[in-house]
């Protein structure tokens, strides 16, 4: 073998050096900071609450329930105004975000399908968790699954996780003293007396300091602040939280008291995490996400009014609405010396759009066909707004589709006409234009039709045409 040998000056060398530094590093950052691009990729936290409105936290106009840390982590990383669930409960929207589909091509659309059956992911749905995995990203959850009951091919384990703690059933995840939770493919035995919701905190810190030496993916799922329905039931008061403090002196009702406690105890084991990734000098090297699934329960649940608090940040609608209420919710993203500090970004943007975005974070390959697209871009300080549109459905108590486009919001409901909202002067949603805006109608029902591809589980023959 002949060895070819090239003399190059000591000015060259330097000049080489430089340019292979510059092409190892990924093109996901401004040329500003690719000097403080880390070498290891960073680790991607995505918290999510469950049933948290839009108006719930203080950095998102909450007076009452006391977020210090979650106010924090805004102030040090971005906060999105128009920020999207997938679907306006529980499955379909985690469905959404894990597989980067929106809930016309999701294969998961509903709790229940309209049998009343659990449906599972599927072996060839194609998972955030086996994306990053795939980039050499440890994966975990901890919390609520909800898209696979025990030995089917939805469970955690199956779909991509590494390791996975918390509950498979959804219903069960409504008592937070449960006598049993799931570890990976173990049914685990809880003490009496636990609130699982500690638990979910000290699995993730456990998690985090085990994994510390290598990239990862968390999902960190938590319950909170969804109600025990079954409790509310029985006893009208169905959130479910060891104390109602810092509260107890409130002249507020009891449902609202522990509600807000059950809001700032979440809030204090966020501060826990970023405590965590300090010690472990984690810090500048990590992203984290804060969202929720879907805007607030309704009374009905838990006994819960989510007018006390302006939950729904006085947007129009609930949970099992597709209406803003029910779908805008809080986001935000912190990521130092990355995501400039003190950002609020009005850019439109979905939970399905995530997997996409964290693909390009970790270098990672998305699969092909997703609804969603990568705000690297945007998170960066690069924010380039595309023409698009978000599409959702909603499955349960008939059929019902919305659209967002642009500044233009669509809504139907089964049996009813198209409605028309302009958000930019109508954020409530209380004017309806569909008869002043022909050509934005025509527009509207030609994405509702062409975004719908027929499922098995949640047929719609049913559905307005």
């Amino acid at each position: 073998m002949t060895v070819c040998r090239v003399r190059v000056s000591s000015a060259g060398r330097a000049l080489l050096i430089a340019v292979l530094v510059l092409i190892s590093v990924p093109e996901i950052l401004p040329q500003s900071t690719l000097s403080k691009a880390p070498l290891l990729r960073p680790n991607i936290i995505f918290i999510l609450a469950d049933d948290l409105g839009y108006g719930d936290l203080g950095s998102y106009g909450q007076r009452l329930i006391k977020t210090p840390n979650l106010d924090q982590m805004a102030r040090e990383g971005m906060r999105f105004t128009q920020f999207y669930a997938g679907a306006p409960v529980c499955a379909p929207s985690r469905a959404s975000f894990i597989t980067g589909l929106h809930q016309g091509h999701a294969f998961i659309r509903g709790n229940t399908d309209l049998n009343n059956q659990r449906v599972a992911l599927r072996p060839q749905d194609v998972t955030i968790a086996e994306v990053l995995k795939s980039a050499g990203y440890r994966t975990a959850i901890i919390g609520k699954w909800g898209l696979g009951e025990p030995e089917t091919t939805g469970i955690p384990n199956r779909q991509g996780f590494d390791y996975w703690f918390g509950y498979l059933n959804q219903n069960h995840a409504h008592n937070y003293y449960p006598d049993y939770l799931w570890r990976n493919e173990e049914r685990v035995t809880i003490p009496p007396g636990t609130y699982s919701h500690d638990l979910f905190t000290r699995e993730a810190l456990s998690f985090i300091r085990h994994e510390r030496a290598q990239p990862f993916f968390l999902y960190l799922a938590y319950t909170i602040p969804h109600a025990n329905n079954e409790l509310g039931r029985n006893t009208g008061n169905g959130m479910e939280v060891p104390s109602d403090a810092p509260y107890s002196n409130e002249s507020w009702p009891a449902q609202q008291k522990n509600y807000a406690a059950m809001v700032t105890r979440m809030d204090a084991d966020v501060g826990k995490l970023f405590a965590l990734l300090k010690e472990l000098r984690l810090d500048d090297n990590t992203m984290v996400v804060f969202s929720s699934d879907n805007g607030p329960q309704g009374k009905d649940e838990g006994g819960f009014d989510p007018a006390f608090f302006n939950s729904n940040g006085s947007l129009r609608g609930i949970k099992r609405e597709l209406y803003e209420g029910g779908i805008r919710e809080p986001m935000i993203v912190r990521w130092p010396g990355r995501i400039k500090a003190g950002r609020t970004s009005e850019h439109v943007w979905a939970s399905w759009d995530f997997l996409p975005t964290a693909a390009a974070i970790a270098g990672a390959k998305p699969p092909r066909g997703l609804d969603g697209i990568s705000m690297l871009s945007v998170l960066v300080g690069r924010e380039r707004p595309e023409p698009r549109f978000l599409y959702w459905e909603f499955h349960e108590g008939g059929y019902a589709q919305a659209v967002r486009l642009g500044r233009w919001k669509a809504v139907r409901r089964l049996g009813a006409a198209l409605e028309i909202y302009d958000l930019k002067v109508d954020l409530q949603e209380s004017h309806n234009l569909a008869a002043a805006q022909p050509e934005i109608v025509r527009r509207m029902e030609r994405i509702m039709k062409q975004e719908h591809i027929e499922s098995e589980h949640w047929p719609t023959s049913q559905a307005p045409r």
